[in-house]
Parts: C-alpha cells; structure tokens; sequence
C-alpha cells in the first residue's frame, strides 16, 4: 500500500516563494502518477498540479501556472512542488495524493497523503 506524507507548509508573505514536499514509500511507486491538490476553508478540494510516474509530464491548473512547479526524484521517492508569486488566495491546506492512472482527476487518486497548511499574509 502507498503511504504519502506532506510537509514543508508555512506562513509566507504575499510575493514570496514557499517548496512543500510529498515523502512516499510502497511498492512500485514508480508507476504511480503524483498529485497536488488544495482546499481552502469553505471552497472545494480543487486540482492544482500533477505529474505522470516517470516525469515526463505535468500538468497545471491555470490559476497557478507559470509560478508553481512539479516535480520529482524517484530515487528518493520524493514529489515536490515550488511556489513561486504567492498570493493570499493560495492559502489552503495541501494534500499529495497517488494514481495508477495519467490523470488530473482527483476522483481516480486512490492513495492521499495529510494536508500540510500553506498560509499567505497580505
């Protein structure tokens, strides 16, 4: 079984730039495609990066494309993500989560990590 676990979160100005971490152990975690997701309080759990189980390739919702980045060392088992241009509507709780499909659908990850908080100050 996959088992992930976020960290790195924190409190962060508004423009500033913040790397949370997704650690995963299991067997054939290389086979697994690694997702981003968020939820702000009140709001639904929304998509926000993903990558496929070899890197190759990723996809990003527009709200943060161009200032978030994915990706990931399979040699360590580890999934990152860069935040760059923070800005107070980021500010959610982030989850990591896995799938055995190329997909940014969060309904086919079966495998979710706890969230760590991402906090942007105006």
């Amino acid at each position: 079984q996959v088992q992930l676990q976020a960290s790195g979160g924190g409190l962060v100005q508004a423009g500033g730039s913040l790397r949370i971490s997704c650690a995963a152990s299991g067997p054939g975690l290389d086979s697994y495609a690694i997702g981003w997701f968020r939820q702000a309080p009140g709001k639904e759990r929304e998509g926000v990066s993903c990558i496929t189980s070899t890197g190759s390739s990723t996809w990003s919702a527009g709200s943060v494309k161009g200032r978030f980045t994915i990706s990931r060392d399979n040699a360590k088992n580890m999934v990152y993500l860069q935040m760059n241009s923070l800005q107070p509507e980021d500010t959610a709780a982030y989850y990591c989560a896995a799938s055995s499909a190329r997909t940014s659908n969060q309904r086919q990850y079966d495998y979710w990590g706890q969230g760590t908080q991402v906090t942007v100050s105006s």
